[in-house]
């Protein structure tokens, strides 16, 4: 389960994260493109648009359900 703690600091504000578990699959991004991204000199994904429609959050739990190390959360403090 990831960790709000622990979570990476180019996550943008809002509901979904990736935190310091991220092994680097792909997976995120490749589910939700639009809202996943790479930290090239870190080797991790990280959140850099927040969902606007639950078709758009849809993709962003689609992805946090397939992550094998559960390193993505949705518990983020929500955009203003």
């Amino acid at each position: 389960m990831a960790n709000k703690q622990s979570k990476w600091p180019e996550n943008i504000l809002g509901k979904f994260y990736v935190d310091e578990q991220c092994i680097d699959c792909d997976l995120c991004r490749e589910t939700a493109p639009d809202f996943f991204t790479r930290n090239d000199d870190g080797g991790y994904s990280f959140v850099y648009k927040q969902p606007k429609s639950e078709e758009e959050a849809e993709l962003c739990r689609e992805a946090l359900e397939g992550c094998p190390v559960e390193a993505i959360g949705e518990d983020g403090a929500m955009a203003e």
